[in-house]
């Protein structure tokens, strides 16, 4: 992975070269991001379709790049909206946006769920907080009152005052990247796409118009 003394003049400058897999330029763009944005660098939009027939999306984290760039995973409430969709329709785009480098990243591809060795590892991973908020919230069902989600909040507290295990209900989803699209912003809106779409096991390249 490259190191830039100036990411945003670097990325405003650059069109995306000729390359023939994807993976590199991903990891280059994620590290250039991180160092643009450390906070908010793996923030990106998780789109399914909904039970209903309809689009849903949402905000969700990235927490890691697995097979040598080829998926990446996020972790959630497996009986939440979007884990009840994933389920029942195991397909799911990702859209990145990182505003300092005039970015955007998408993606697409098929879900699978991690198995359950590493959402057991990623779960002692988390702060004590957040394990005891994933045993607390129903996340996405009706909550009468908020006093409702505090008492539980503190039930679950002294049911495990010392570690606390991962619910059965909360894990890891992998995006199998059967698509991803570089855009570059460029002067007059003459931006920069090059899409690679997955082919058995070789990548189909192509450049698009802004």
């Amino acid at each position: 992975m490259g190191q830039f003394e100036d990411r945003k003049d670097y990325a405003k400058g650059r069109l995306i070269g000729n390359i023939d897999e994807p993976s590199t330029l991903l990891f280059e763009w994620l590290e250039a991001a991180k160092a643009a944005d450390p906070e908010d660098y793996n923030a990106m939009t998780l789109s399914t379709l909904g039970v209903d027939g309809h689009p849903c999306a949402r905000i969700v984290l990235l927490r890691e790049v697995q097979d040598e760039g080829g998926s990446l995973v996020f972790y959630t409430n497996y009986h939440s909206s979007k884990g009840r969709e994933l389920d029942a329709h195991p397909h799911a785009a990702v859209t990145f946006f990182w505003r300092e480098l005039e970015r955007q990243l998408r993606v697409r591809g098929r879900i699978e769920r991690l198995d359950e060795n590493e959402s057991d590892r990623y779960f002692q991973s988390r702060p004590r907080a957040s394990q005891i908020g994933a045993w607390t919230s129903d996340q996405s069902q009706a909550l009468n009152d908020r006093s409702d989600l505090e008492s539980k909040r503190m039930e679950v507290e002294s049911r495990f005052p010392d570690d606390v295990p991962r619910p059965p209900h909360w894990g890891g989803y992998r995006l199998l990247i059967e698509r991803i699209e570089f855009w570059q912003g460029r002067p007059g809106r003459l931006h920069d796409r090059v899409c690679f779409e997955k082919s058995k096991d070789s990548w189909d390249v192509q450049r698009l118009q802004p």
